[in-house]
């Protein structure tokens, strides 16, 4: 793959990581109290043009 293509999947799945914790953070400080929970994420990612799908699924641990 090219460094062009490589350089903006990085990219992309940085800002689809640092958004995705501000967004998870946010949820958490407005929920308050999450000490001591898990809640069960998942997410989907598609690529228009590629017929691609892909889900991960996974447990964030409540913050004290």
């Amino acid at each position: 793959m090219s460094d062009d293509f490589n350089m903006s999947m990085r990219k992309f799945l940085k800002q689809v990581g640092v958004t995705s914790q501000q967004a998870i953070e946010e949820a958490m400080r407005q929920k308050g109290d999450t000490a001591g929970k898990n809640y069960s994420a998942k997410v989907v990612l598609t690529v228009d043009g590629l017929d691609l799908e892909h889900t991960v699924t996974g447990t964030i641990q409540g913050q004290s």
